[in-house]
C-alpha cells in the first residue's frame, strides 16, 4: 500500500532499500487519477522490489517545490536517496513497468 508522504515524513519514507517511485499528484488532476490505481497494481505484483510514496502536491507545495515539480502527474524512481529517474504525465501500465523495471 502507498504511504502518503507529508513534508516531515518524506526524507525517511524515501530512504529504503528497494526502488521509491515517488507519485507527485492532486485531486483535481485527471491524469493523476488515471494514474494512481495503476500504481496501486504494480506496487502490489512488485511489492518486494519496489515502494510507491505519494505526495499531493496541494498538500505539500514545498516538497514538490524541492524536487522542482512544474507538471502533474510526476513520477520520482529514487534509489538509495538519490533520484535515477523521472517522468511526467500519465502512462499506461505495460510502460509504467518497463521504467520501473529499467530502474530496478
Amino acid at each position: 500500500m502507498a504511504k502518503i508522504a507529508t513534508s516531515s515524513t518524506f526524507a525517511e519514507l524515501i530512504q529504503d532499500d528497494k526502488l521509491v517511485v515517488v507519485d507527485f499528484w492532486a485531486t483535481w488532476c485527471g491524469p493523476c487519477r488515471m494514474l494512481s490505481p495503476l500504481l496501486d497494481e504494480v506496487e502490489e505484483e512488485m511489492a518486494d522490489q519496489i515502494s510507491v510514496v505519494k505526495v499531493n502536491v496541494d498538500d505539500a507545495p514545498e516538497i514538490a517545490g524541492q524536487y522542482r515539480v512544474m507538471s502533474i502527474p510526476t513520477l520520482l524512481f529514487i534509489k538509495g536517496g538519490q533520484i535515477v529517474d523521472k517522468t511526467v504525465g500519465a502512462m499506461p501500465k505495460a510502460a509504467l513497468v518497463d521504467k520501473i523495471q529499467a530502474n530496478l
